[in-house]
């Protein structure tokens, strides 16, 4: 199959949030790219390995699980971007780089217990629901927090950052709202001396507002890899 449309969305992204960057008066180095691979199949993530990508973000344990086999040979870090039930922490530990949907603490209990039986350490950042949709999933602000407080207990997992979802709306100043709130969250835990250089927020539709409120990567599914197999 022809993927060599990739390369070409590849650039034409990286040309997108870097000139979102120089607008918002930042520096482009400072923003990463997250590509999402969720519903493509392998030889499409391969292909885009031979762009040089490495890193690529699923909403489901169970495609990495079916990719990483077939790309064993690829390097490939795969990073937890969906909502995760405890009883996928056994993948997620032996198979993931990194979880950036951790919002409760029964799941941490699980990746830690996994982890140790793994002798794994785990980057992850903390899901905030900064919207007020029923499907978003996500930490509530007000327990942040907290919940930060006793993360520093789980020698296993890495903390990072924060990410969120903002709402899916029309108005620019109501999904600005979403990520605002993420960076004024991080800057106030950051205060009491958490150390969360991360924001991942900001996806193929809204990155530009994401970047002028602070993220440091968006997550680009669409507009890398096309639209997804029904």
């Amino acid at each position: 199959m022809d993927h060599s449309h990739l390369a070409a969305n590849w650039a034409d992204v990286r040309h997108r949030v870097d000139e979102a960057c120089r607008a918002a008066g930042r520096d482009p180095a400072e923003v990463s790219i997250l590509p999402v691979s969720k519903t493509f199949d392998a030889d499409v993530v391969r292909a885009a390995v031979a762009l040089g990508l490495r890193r690529f973000g699923e909403n489901k344990v169970q495609e990495i699980r079916d990719k990483s086999g077939p790309l064993a040979d690829c390097g490939i870090a795969w990073v937890v971007i969906g909502h995760l039930q405890t009883n996928k922490a056994k993948e997620v530990a032996r198979l993931a780089s990194e979880v950036q949907s951790l919002d409760r603490i029964e799941l941490a209990d699980a990746l830690h217990r996994r982890l140790q039986a793994e002798g794994r350490r785990l980057d992850v950042l903390v899901q905030v629901k900064t919207s007020s949709e029923e499907s978003k999933h996500g930490l509530s602000p007000d327990a942040l927090p907290a919940f930060l407080d006793s993360l520093a207990h789980y020698e296993t997992l890495c903390m990072r950052g924060l990410m969120t979802l903002a709402t899916h709306s029309d108005d620019p100043a109501e999904v600005r709202a979403c990520f605002r709130e993420l960076r004024e969250l991080r800057d106030t835990a950051q205060a009491q001396g958490h150390d969360l250089p991360r924001l991942s927020m900001g996806m193929s539709g809204d990155f530009p507002l994401a970047i002028a409120e602070g993220a440091t990567e968006v997550r680009i599914g669409s507009a890398i890899f096309g639209r997804r197999p029904v």
